[in-house]
Order: C-alpha cells, then sequence, then structure tokens
C-alpha cells in the first residue's frame, strides 16, 4: 500500500477512534483522556505478543497467584491470548486494542483489593500525562452461569508519586457488566507531575468481590505526554492533505500552528518531518509557529511538537505532538499489468479483460492507444466486440497525468459450421454418420470420437464438434425408418400425371425406372401405358403400377379453324382393344366407337349439337373404365 493511503486510512481510523473516546456513555465520570494532543508512549506494557500462554508477572506487581491455563479460582491470574480455550464461560479475546497480543487475566479475589501495581519511570517533572487501559469483561452470559447473580468488574485506577504516599489521580471504572459479544473499552486518567518527579507509580485495585462473574482482561497500559490540541494548517489547502502531482514538484508548502491552550499556560515549538510516519526528524530553525517548506520532491509529512518547557522538546516523551500534516506526491503510475489476451467462442458467454494496479490507482479502458473514447473504470472490462483496448492508471483522488496504457486483446474464435441431418434407414440395415472433416475432434452421444460412426437403429443422435481453438458445436441427426411406399391411384389431368400414395411420407417418383423426381405430378406427358415407380429416400423399397394415360380434350371449339375441331383421344391407339362412347348430360348416347380411330365434331345426325358439357366413357382392355366430361364451345 502507498504512503499517501496509508496515511489516509491512519488518519480516518485517529479520527473515529477521537470519536469514540468522548461518546458520553463511554467514559466513566470519574476518568478523563486527554483533551489534547499527545506524545509518544513513555511506558507502554502489551504483556506479549503471539499465541499460548505468557511468561508470570514479575516479583512485587501482583499478589494473585499465576497459573498457566485458564485461572478458573478467584485470586488466579493468566497470560494468554485465548481466554475462551477450553472454557465455555469465556469469550475469545478480540484483536481491536492497540497491540492486539495477549492480554493479563484475572479472575477477581474473594474480597475487593489492588491486584496489580508497577513503577513508571522516565517522566519528565512538571509536565501533563495520561494514563489508559483496556478493560473487558471476560465473562461470557450466554451460557447461563451467573443468571441474576453475576458480579460485574469494576477497577479502581490510583496514580502515585514515586514515594506512594502523594495521590496525584484516580478514578473508578464503574460496573462493566458481561456482553453476549466480547468487548474492549479503553479508560484513561490525567494527571500532572510535580517538579523534581520522574517516577509514579500504578496500581489497580478490584472493587468487586470474588464470586460468579467479576472475570476481567487487561491489556495495553499507557503512558503518554498529555498537552494542548494543537491544528496544524495551511493557507492554501482544507484540512490536513496537500495533493501534489509528480509532474508539478517541487512543491512548497505554508504551515500554520495553533495550540488551543487546554493543557499548556505556556508554549514551544519544534517542528518535524517524516517519509514514513514512524521516524520524524527535527528540522532545523524550525521553532517558531509557523513553518515554510519548499523544494518537496516526494511524499513528506510535518507535525509540530509544543512543550510549555523548550528543554521538553528535545525529549518526544515530554512534549506534545499534533496530528501529522501531509503533502502527497502523485507519482505518474507505470502501465497497468495485463493479466492476459482473452478469447472466447462466438456466441459465448461474455469475458472481462482485466489488469493489475496498485491499490490507490483507478484504471481507465480507451479503444485506442492514444486519444480515443473512455470507455469504463475499474481493473476488469467486458468489451461487446472483438478487438484490442487499452488500460491505463491514474492516481485515485489526484488530478494527475496517467501512466502509459497497456493493450488487452479480446479474440472471438469462430466455431466448427455445422448442418443438422434427416436420414432414413431402411430396415435391417446399417448407415454412416460423417461428422465432417477437418482439424477437429469429436465426441458422439454414442461415446465414440471418430469422424464418422454407423447405426443400424432409428435414433437422434448427435456429436460434439472441437475445433483447434477450443470451440465446439453440435450437430444432430435425426435417424428415422424410412417411409413404407405404396401407389394408392394414379390420375391423368390433360397432360399431367398425378400420382398418389397410402402414406404421407417423403418418397422419389418416375415413369421409367430410372429418372426419378421428388415431385408426385410430372407436367407434359404424351398418351400412352406407362408403369408408375414410388420408392423411399433410400431406395429400400420400390413399388410399381401400370397404368394407361389417355389425353383427353377438356374442350372441343368445331369451328373448322384447324384447333381443337373434334373430340379424338391421344394415346388411346396404343391399346390393342378399346371403345369411346359420348353422352349428353341427361345421359343420352351421342356417338361410339373404337378409340383408336375415335372422332366427334359435336354432331348428332348432322345437327350441331349446342354448347354445354357432354360426357365420356371410355373403356380399355384390362383397366378400369376412365369417365369424365368436356365442354363444347360453339
Amino acid at each position: 500500500m502507498s504512503k499517501d493511503i496509508q496515511y489516509l486510512c491512519r488518519r480516518m481510523k485517529k479520527v473515529i477512534f477521537f470519536i469514540i473516546l468522548f461518546i458520553p456513555t463511554i467514559v466513566n465520570s470519574q476518568l478523563n483522556f486527554c483533551p489534547g494532543s499527545k506524545g509518544d508512549p513513555i511506558f507502554h506494557e502489551t504483556f506479549g505478543s503471539g499465541e499460548g500462554t505468557g511468561a508470570a508477572l514479575p516479583s512485587g506487581v501482583t499478589s494473585y497467584t499465576f497459573v498457566s491455563e485458564i485461572p478458573y479460582v478467584d485470586g488466579q491470574y493468566t497470560i494468554t491470548n485465548n481466554t475462551g480455550q477450553n472454557n465455555g464461560n469465556w469469550h475469545y479475546l478480540p484483536s481491536t486494542t492497540v497491540s492486539n497480543g495477549k492480554a493479563l487475566i484475572v479472575n477477581a479475589a474473594h474480597t475487593a483489593g489492588k491486584f496489580y501495581e508497577t513503577t513508571v519511570s522516565g517522566l519528565c517533572e512538571a509536565t501533563t500525562y495520561e494514563f489508559s487501559a483496556f478493560l473487558m469483561n471476560a465473562f461470557n452470559p450466554s451460557n447461563g452461569a451467573c443468571v441474576n447473580i453475576e458480579i460485574p468488574i469494576n477497577v479502581k485506577f490510583q496514580i502515585l508519586d514515586q514515594t506512594g504516599s502523594v495521590i496525584l489521580a484516580e478514578g473508578n471504572t464503574g460496573d462493566i457488566y458481561s456482553s453476549v459479544n466480547p468487548v474492549w473499552t479503553q479508560k484513561a486518567l490525567t494527571f500532572r507531575s510535580e517538579p523534581g518527579q520522574h517516577e509514579v507509580i500504578l496500581k489497580m485495585y478490584n472493587n468487586g468481590g470474588g464470586g460468579c462473574g467479576n472475570d476481567l482482561a487487561i491489556d495495553d497500559i499507557i503512558f503518554r505526554s498529555c498537552g494542548d490540541l494543537t491544528e496544524v494548517v495551511s493557507s492554501t489547502v482544507t484540512g490536513d492533505t496537500q495533493k501534489t502531482c509528480k509532474e508539478d514538484i517541487p512543491a512548497t508548502v505554508e504551515l500554520t500552528a495553533s495550540p488551543d491552550g487546554s493543557v499548556y499556560t505556556s508554549h514551544f515549538f519544534q517542528w518535524q518531518e517524516s517519509t514514513d510516519e514512524v521516524n520524524w526528524l527535527d528540522i532545523s530553525g524550525a521553532t517558531s509557529n509557523n513553518y515554510s517548506a519548499s523544494s518537496i520532491n516526494e511524499t513528506t509529512y510535518f507535525r509540530v511538537k509544543v512543550a510549555e518547557d523548550a528543554v521538553n522538546l528535545n525529549d518526544n516523551f515530554c512534549s506534545s505532538a499534533s496530528e501529522p500534516f501531509a503533502v502527497l506526491i502523485a507519482e505518474i503510475p507505470l502501465a497497468p499489468q495485463s493479466e492476459g489476451d482473452v478469447s472466447i467462442c462466438e456466441g459465448g458467454q461474455a469475458a472481462p479483460l482485466k489488469v493489475r494496479s496498485e491499490a490507490n490507482e483507478t484504471v481507465r479502458w480507451f479503444d485506442q492507444a492514444t486519444g480515443g473514447n473512455l470507455l469504463t473504470t475499474g481493473n476488469a472490462f467486458i468489451p461487446s466486440a472483438e478487438g484490442t483496448y487499452y488500460a491505463e492508471a491514474v492516481k485515485t483522488d489526484f488530478e494527475c497525468m496517467p501512466g502509459p496504457r497497456t493493450a488487452v486483446t479480446l479474440k472471438v474464435n469462430s466455431k466448427p459450421y455445422v448442418e443438422n441431418e434427416f436420414l432414413q434407414i431402411c430396415q435391417g440395415s446399417q448407415i454412416s454418420l460423417d461428422a465432417g472433416s477437418g482439424d477437429l475432434s469429436y465426441q458422439w452421444n454414442t461415446g465414440s470420437n471418430l469422424q464418422t460412426i454407423t447405426v443400424s437403429q432409428p435414433a437422434d443422435y448427435s456429436v460434439r464438434i472441437t475445433n483447434s481453438d477450443g470451440c465446439s458445436a453440435t450437430k444432430n441427426f435425426e435417424v428415422r425408418q424410412v417411409d413404407i411406399a405404396g401407389i394408392s391411384g394414379i390420375t391423368s389431368e390433360d397432360t399431367s400425371i398425378i400420382i398418389e400414395t397410402f402414406n404421407p411420407g417423403t418418397f422419389e417418383y418416375s415413369l421409367d425406372g430410372y429418372n426419378f423426381q421428388l415431385s408426385n405430378i410430372f407436367y407434359n406427358v404424351p398418351g400412352g401405358i406407362y408403369t408408375a415407380y414410388v420408392r423411399d429416400l433410400e431406395g429400400c423399397n420400390t413399388v410399381t403400377k401400370e397404368f394407361p394415360h389417355i389425353v383427353v380434350p377438356q374442350f372441343i371449339t368445331p369451328n373448322n379453324d384447324g384447333r381443337n375441331d373434334r373430340f379424338e383421344l391421344k394415346g388411346v391407339e396404343f391399346y390393342g382393344n378399346s371403345e369411346i362412347r359420348i353422352f349428353d348430360r341427361y345421359g343420352k348416347l351421342l356417338a361410339a366407337g373404337s378409340g383408336a380411330n375415335f372422332s366427334w365434331d359435336g354432331t348428332w345426325n348432322g345437327r350441331d349439337l349446342p354448347s354445354e358439357d357432354y360426357w365420356y366413357h371410355i373403356f380399355i382392355e384390362g383397366f378400369e373404365p376412365i369417365k369424365g366430361h368436356f365442354t363444347l364451345r360453339r
């Protein structure tokens, strides 16, 4: 994480922590936190880090009995990071203190009294200090062990001079009852060291008695100097951060320190700078409440130490320090690191292009290597089309130059082209199914991985075909038993022949047994004796039927123009024995004769008959009679 982001995160945590400390319902009226700025800790008891049980406290610190496991008996204590281990009555320690390590775990003695005492040395004389500690009621009430009889924890803190005879400050936490979820509570006292005083004695007393409850955890006992709340501001920016782009360095800043006078009666200043907010260096000659800095080429933090006496400025333990003011320099970002070009198959789910950048950077996507249109922001981008796209990084919360762009390509690969097939199979035979050739792999629903398979049963077959790009498509084969052919009738309409079948289906038709067509209608066929052929598409079965094709005129116009003047039959001459009869609409026979030489001109007994429909009967030996009608037009 970059320094500027670390700084902003720490500042946010400090602001939140400051607000929490001053919520009235949390702070006991007898206790008080330092209202101003604080110095570095002069004493910090963490009770150790890591897992498991720590060592016993030094001799004289407590009269309680040390145990290496959970202190089940009143008057016992241990040092551990896990109070809930093998003990369903106590909480696990939550990691919400300063050090987040081990803690002092106390099972209060049966009678109230002192359970902790230590000497804190190295104090500066005539200086205000803050003592603080984290406490937690370790008892877990969810087990129901102390219903209506729970003893809360209640601790008195006492700060005495080095003789132990003068109380400099004291305060009680008040009753802290258990809760279903473990909660650390920080308590504090402020006091002032006397002239010539460099040591104090800390004592902690248990105000409650032994019994069910009164089990407490203590961690992070801290002593630090307490001074005025000192605010550092700049006349050119709002807040405690000045942002500068790398291309605009060197940066300059004008700072002013304003202590609130809540603790100190006089003020002496020493400005400091740091590049990591951990190690601070005094700035030579910067000892007024105003400070000007120039030629700033990297992220730098400034703070001011404040003390009531100039001699205390030389010791971070004897002075207080303001919150840092940051001059953040935004480096020009590096090109985002591509996570690789992406290939997808056509019609497949959209896949994101991804790049990696620093945590304090924002990625922007464009459609051109330079300039172009801004498409979206974020480390991942899902394009709507194939192509090359470009990602650049900019520092978040800075209006600075972006870094170089990184090209990332989306390629859309084609899937194998397939066409489904409908096939018919003859009963008792086999048929070959071909998935198509090429640089392909195959996976049939039969389990085969060959290009071609042979099947003998009607069914639905499918094969998943995958090309060298890893793209797949499925080809389906619908294999059915062949349709059974059968001729139900043959109709002659003028010069056309229509062959009808018994069963619906797809068949091939022929009049010569060689030339087949899918249509059952034949056009412009001269009269004669023909054989109709019908077969299924696989050629499993072929049926035939011989039939006469007589071309019967649909009308006659006896006007001697040489066209349609007489009723004559084309094709009847092919038959050995035939007869034609003509009737009027009342069934009266008007003409009759052998088919081969038959010709009627529309007269009866030498008289022209009127224009109307007339009927014919055609008899051919060996065939069913052919009946129909035609029209006489005058």
